[in-house]
């Protein structure tokens, strides 16, 4: 199969549609072709005038660790070409910025959940392409999660650098068919193209990640599919004390980890509340002590997550709900437990982390709510779901 980059690359048809015209190209660590060679070094390599780079959060060299951690503007040591970033003192590029090229290239590789930042990127760039009249172009790459949706959408009002507009948590798009729905959705007068891929096929084996493709971490705590699959529930926790595991080896594919809490008895909770939320998947107690950030240097017990193997079920996974029983169960067994916390999120100082990461504040709600059931919370998200699917259906590209 070909990635669109590959596509763009192998077809000099579609790739004299860039002559005599400047491009950037937006790009991270998994920017690469089939071959593994960067896009950058690929396209000029093509004979494609490339004028700038922009990187996204985490940076074009995908080194910064943690949320809000800044990357500075640069020059590419090797081309001279400015290197911008989108995650620095603006996360919007500037009319400078777009003065240096013509027709944008985004290559990033996402994780196919709201949350991650690059789609609320991906929106921005287009915006701003519409008041500059430049073009933007998305060499397209799989989405990893697949085509399930799962999750509320956003709330009107609630709009974030983790939230750029009313989608559902899991959205079951990738970057090209996104870019679609935002100029749908904002009305967008923008020159817009995707550069399909060739024979992805979301139900084919993998379930989404092509198994003759390998893995390169778009983020530096996206280090696997596993990761990958669990991220639409396990990010959740990056507004909560408990610890996500960063700071080990396997990061944001546990449910949680935590020196005070009994993981056994928080698994024995979920399977008598929600049994069913739990399919699809593995759950197996461990232990950790981060190195950095939350509870390091404590020892923690948790749960860990194996949407992986023959435990995977790709239709019955679902990571949303499986992460908010995991709160649920938390909250019963812990009444006084204080989960939420309190801190600056991704540029958001008036809101709960918890809640700008949902979209507003149901989720919470409803853990917090010692009176609430599963079919309380089941009864919000499928309705949602449902709305979701029914818009998205007419951009589905493969």
């Amino acid at each position: 199969m070909k990635f669109g980059i590959d596509r763009l690359l192998d077809d000099a048809t579609l790739r004299a549609r860039l002559d005599g015209r400047r491009v950037a190209l937006v790009a991270h660590p998994a920017s690469v072709t089939r071959d593994l060679t960067h896009s950058l070094d690929a396209l000029i390599a093509a004979g494609v005038n490339v004028t700038s780079a922009f990187g996204p959060q985490h940076g074009l060299k995908g080194d910064k660790q943690d949320n809000m951690v800044e990357t500075a503007d640069e020059t590419d040591p090797v081309f001279g070409i400015p290197v911008f970033s989108l995650y620095g003192q603006v996360r919007r590029p500037t009319a400078a910025m777009m003065d240096t090229a013509d027709v944008f290239l985004f290559d990033l590789q996402d994780l196919g959940c709201r949350i991650y930042t690059f789609v609320t990127t991906l929106l921005y760039l287009l915006e701003e392409a519409a008041k500059s009249g430049k073009e933007v172009w998305v060499l397209d790459r799989p989405n990893p999660a697949g085509r399930p949706v799962e999750g509320t959408l956003l709330l009107p009002g609630q709009e974030s650098f983790v939230g750029a507009g009313p989608m559902v948590m899991r959205h079951g798009l990738t970057l090209g068919e996104m870019g679609q729905w935002f100029v749908r959705r904002f009305n967008l007068d923008v020159a817009y193209r995707v550069v399909e891929m060739e024979g992805w096929q979301p139900e084919g084996p993998g379930f989404g990640w092509p198994e003759s493709r390998i893995w390169i971490n778009p983020s530096p705590n996206a280090a696997n599919v596993n990761m990958a699959r669990a991220y639409a529930g396990t990010v959740m926790i990056e507004g909560a004390t408990l610890s996500e595991g960063r700071g080990t080896t396997r990061p944001l594919e546990v449910l949680f980890g935590a020196p005070d809490i009994d993981a056994k008895a928080v698994l024995a909770e979920m399977q008598a509340f929600a049994p069913d939320w739990l399919a699809g998947c593995a759950i197996r107690e461990c232990w950790f002590e981060p190195t950095f950030h939350k509870h390091a240097g404590k020892l923690c017990n948790g749960l860990m997550v194996h949407a992986e193997s023959g435990f995977y079920d790709h239709h019955a996974f679902r990571p949303w709900r499986l992460q908010a029983l995991a709160f649920k169960a938390i909250r019963r067994l812990y009444p006084e437990y204080p989960i939420w916390r309190d801190f600056p999120y991704e540029y958001e100082f008036d809101r709960l982390a918890i809640d700008v990461i949902n979209g507003g504040p149901a989720l919470r709600e409803w853990v917090d709510d010692a009176a609430s059931t599963a079919a309380d919370l089941e009864t919000i998200a499928s309705a949602d779901e449902a709305k979701w699917r029914n818009e998205i259906a007419p951009l589905l590209l493969y």
